[in-house]
C-alpha cells in the first residue's frame, strides 16, 4: 500500500505544473464627455499649431493659409449671401440625383424577377455601364443637359443608378424558389407574389445601399460643378483654386464636409427607421 502511494506521488510530481491563467485585459470605455473633450482638444491643438506655424514661417501661409484667415474668409463668404446659394444648389443636385438614381435603379433591379429573358438581355448593358468610369461621362452629360441644375442631377443619378440596380438584383437572386412555389400553391397571382414576397424580401438589400448612394450622389454633383456650373460648392472650390485663394478653398471644403456629414447622418437615421419597419 505504501509503495502504491509512493508511485502515485511520483506520477503526480512528474506532471508539469499548470500555467497560471492569464486574464484578458479589461479596456474601460471612456465616458461621452471625455471622448468629446479629447476630440475638441485634438482639434484645438491642431489649429493652434497650424496658426503658430504659419505666423512663425514654419509653413508657407500662401499655400496652406491659416485658421485666422480662414475664419475671416468664412465670415465674408456667409455674409455675402453666396454661401447659401451654393449650398442650396449642391444640396438640391445631390438629393434629386440620390432619389432618382436609387428609386430607378431599385425598380430596374426588381424588374429582372419578372422575366429571365428580359434579365439576360438587359443585365449585360448594366454591367457594361458599371465598368465604365461614370465620372468620365460627366463632360458629355454637361454638353447634353447644359450647365444648370439638370446636368448635376444627371451626373449624380448616373453614379447611383447602377449601384442600386445591382444591389436590388442581388436580392432577387437570393430569393428562395420554394417560397415562390408556396405562394403559387396557395393561389397567389404573379403580381401578388411580387408585392407580398419579392419586394419585402429585397427591401433590406435596397435599404443597405442608401448610405453608399448619398456619398456617390454628392460626388457626382461636385464633379458636375467642377466641369461647368454657375453655382455650387464645387464651383466655389474650383474658382478659389484658380485664383489661389486658399482660405476660400478651405472654407468651401469645410462647408462641403459639414453638408456631407449632415446628409449622411440623416440618411443613416432614415435607414434605421426603415429597417425597424421591415422587421415589424
Amino acid at each position: 500500500m505504501a509503495s502504491l502511494d509512493r508511485g502515485q506521488a511520483s506520477v503526480q510530481s512528474a506532471r508539469p505544473a499548470a500555467k497560471p491563467v492569464r486574464r484578458l485585459p479589461v479596456q474601460k470605455d471612456w465616458r461621452a464627455w471625455a471622448l468629446i473633450s479629447a476630440q475638441i482638444g485634438i482639434l484645438i491643438g491642431g489649429l493652434s499649431l497650424w496658426e503658430i506655424g504659419a505666423r512663425a514661417g514654419w509653413i508657407d501661409a500662401f499655400f496652406w493659409s491659416q485658421p485666422s484667415a480662414i475664419a475671416q474668409t468664412m465670415a465674408i463668404f456667409f455674409g455675402s449671401g453666396d454661401a447659401w446659394t451654393d449650398i442650396s444648389f449642391t444640396f438640391r443636385s445631390t438629393i434629386f440625383g440620390f432619389l432618382i438614381g436609387t428609386t430607378a435603379g431599385s425598380l430596374l433591379g426588381l424588374s429582372f424577377w419578372w422575366s429571365r429573358n428580359y434579365a439576360a438581355i438587359v443585365q449585360p448593358y448594366v454591367i457594361c455601364l458599371e465598368s465604365i468610369p461614370k465620372l468620365a461621362l460627366a463632360p458629355l452629360i454637361i454638353l447634353v443637359f447644359g450647365i444648370g441644375l439638370l446636368s448635376k442631377v444627371a451626373v449624380a443619378t448616373a453614379l447611383t443608378l447602377v449601384v442600386s440596380t445591382l444591389t436590388a438584383n442581388a436580392g432577387v437572386k437570393a430569393l428562395d424558389p420554394d417560397g415562390e412555389k408556396l405562394f403559387y400553391s396557395l393561389g397567389a397571382s404573379r403580381l401578388q407574389v411580387f408585392r407580398k414576397l419579392v419586394v419585402p424580401f429585397c427591401l433590406p438589400w435596397i435599404i443597405s445601399v442608401l448610405r453608399v448612394n448619398i456619398g456617390l450622389a454628392l460626388t457626382g454633383a461636385i464633379v458636375g460643378e467642377f466641369i461647368a456650373s454657375q453655382h455650387g460648392l464645387g464651383r466655389a472650390i474650383l474658382y478659389a483654386g484658380q485664383t489661389y485663394d486658399i482660405a476660400l478653398v478651405w472654407v468651401a471644403v469645410l462647408v462641403l464636409s459639414t453638408l456631407a456629414m449632415v446628409m449622411y447622418a440623416t440618411v443613416s437615421w432614415v435607414e434605421s427607421m426603415l429597417r425597424k419597419g421591415v422587421r415589424q
